[in-house]
Order: structure tokens, then sequence, then C-alpha cells
């Protein structure tokens, strides 16, 4: 169930709606434009609004299940995390009705998701659902990352 969700949001559902808004709807912003909008809502929108929720009500899970940890001492700060990821989450799934929200989103998104990645990079023997967030978290900052630069020097 993680692995089809992190692919469904991260690159599945993204895509699928920027082609949408780009050859059937035949939408005249630009490319990156799209890319922004889109990833913004769904990679930093979606799945963070969800990973929150988990993370607040199910923090054994991020903290077992992607870092191995079998103690209960972390779950206070993951709950904390999922607090945080479900503000970010929350405001990105709101930039669709508030376009001006997009770069705001996309940077703090992209810090988080460079950051996190990066850490996971870093960390030695890594569970299977780490690779998984490793990989994701370093594409989504890429991909935001991109479209910040983007919009800012436009």
């Amino acid at each position: 169930m993680y692995r089809a969700s992190v692919l469904l949001l991260m690159l599945i559902l993204p895509a699928a709606s920027i082609y949408a808004g780009h050859s059937y709807l035949q939408s005249s912003a630009p490319l990156m434009e799209l890319v922004g909008k889109w990833f913004v809502f769904w990679s930093a929108g979606v799945r963070l609004l969800l990973a929150g929720l988990s993370q607040f009500f199910r923090p054994r899970f991020t903290s077992e299940g992607i870092f191995g940890m079998e103690s209960d001492d972390p779950l206070p700060f993951v709950q904390e995390l999922g607090a945080a990821n479900f503000a970010t989450g929350f405001v990105g799934v709101a930039s669709l009705a508030k376009p001006s929200f997009v770069l705001p989103v996309a940077i703090i998104a992209g810090i988080f998701y460079g950051i996190a990645g990066i850490r996971h990079l870093l960390n030695g023997g890594k569970t299977a659902n780490e690779n998984i967030a490793m990989i994701s978290d370093l594409f989504a900052f890429l991909v935001l990352a991109t479209y910040a630069v983007s919009a800012v020097s436009a």
C-alpha cells in the first residue's frame, strides 16, 4: 500500500494531471507552471496531508516501518512531524483554489523533501520503505526546486 501510494502521488497522478491540462484541456499555461501546480497539489499537498495524518495517528508505521525503530521513544516526535506535514499538505491542497500558494509551498516542500532525502541517503542499513522514501523525496526535491527556480527567475 505504501509503495503504491507513493508511486501514485509522486509520479502517476501529477504526470496525468499535467498531461490532461496540457494536451487534453489545451491549457495555455506554460508547461513549467503546470508542473508546479500539479506537483505541489499531489506531491506536496495530498501526499504530505496523508502522511501527516498517518504520522499523527499511526506514528509507529513511520518509526518502525520506515526507520526500523522499535522503541516508543520517537513516537511523540513522529507525531509532531505529522502535524507539520499535515499543515504543509493542507496548504498544498488549498493551492488549487489559491494559485498564489503554489510557489511558497513548492519552496517549503522542496526544502523538506531535499533534507529528508539526503538524511535517508546518509542513513546506513535502510529498510525497503526507507529506500522508497529516499528516492521519492529526492525526486520531489528535484521537481519542486526546478519549478521554484523557474518561477523565481521568470
